[in-house]
């Protein structure tokens, strides 16, 4: 099911137009298709959430090292799809209960945010205090998103000269066993160091 929805504007307010869309069960690599269109092509902002996915699916960043990041076997067993999405970012196994949200926007659209990763990652951070406020103890630690020490969200962007996308897989639900396609990270963020991660797995 898709709905597509503009959010209105005020420009009292100084509030840029972002056109909503609304995904059910989209397959992740038709959505990763739509972003990147809508990042190279378009000249909106946008913010896209899909509730789910079709079907357990390995999603690596762009210079991610499947030997280095996968239980290769087990993937190929059983029959495991595999997608480098276009951003950095580590590497997530996503499915039904994962809620995808994007955002796709002109440089210009916040004249007081600077197009740099850290700036958009703190942006956004307030933004999702908000949605969760009263759920739990959310706050960004380093590049994710967590409840107390928990991560229960991964984030990756991708720059261009006008427009930038930062997308972030919320872990909303999660199957135990789907953690075991994906090795433990070499690298991990400090507040992760030798912990494995309750809620997203991520292996970067």
């Amino acid at each position: 099911m898709i709905s597509l929805m503009a959010v209105p504007q005020t420009r009292s307010m100084g509030l840029p137009l972002i056109n909503l869309l609304r995904l059910k069960g989209a397959p992740i690599l038709q959505q990763l298709h739509l972003e990147e269109r809508l990042l190279r092509t378009s000249y909106d902002n946008w913010c896209i959430i899909n509730d789910g996915t079709t079907k357990p699916t390995v999603v690596m960043g762009v210079s991610g090292k499947a030997e280095e990041l996968l239980e290769i076997d087990s993937v190929l067993r059983d029959e495991i799809p595999v997608i480098r999405r276009f951003t950095g970012g580590g590497t997530v196994i996503v499915d039904q209960g994962t809620i995808f949200v994007t955002f796709i926007c002109n440089k210009d659209a916040f004249p007081d945010l600077q197009s740099y990763p850290q700036p958009i990652m703190s942006w956004s951070s307030l933004l999702y205090k908000k949605v969760f406020q009263g759920i739990g103890d959310f706050s960004l630690r380093e590049n994710d998103y967590v409840l107390g020490d928990r991560k229960f969200g991964g984030n990756a962007q991708s720059i261009t000269k006008n427009r930038w996308v930062h997308h972030t897989s919320f872990l909303w639900e999660y199957e135990v066993s789907n953690m075991g396609y994906l090795k433990l990270p070499k690298r991990a963020p400090n507040y992760r160091q030798g912990v494995v991660a309750d809620g997203i797995c991520e292996a970067a």
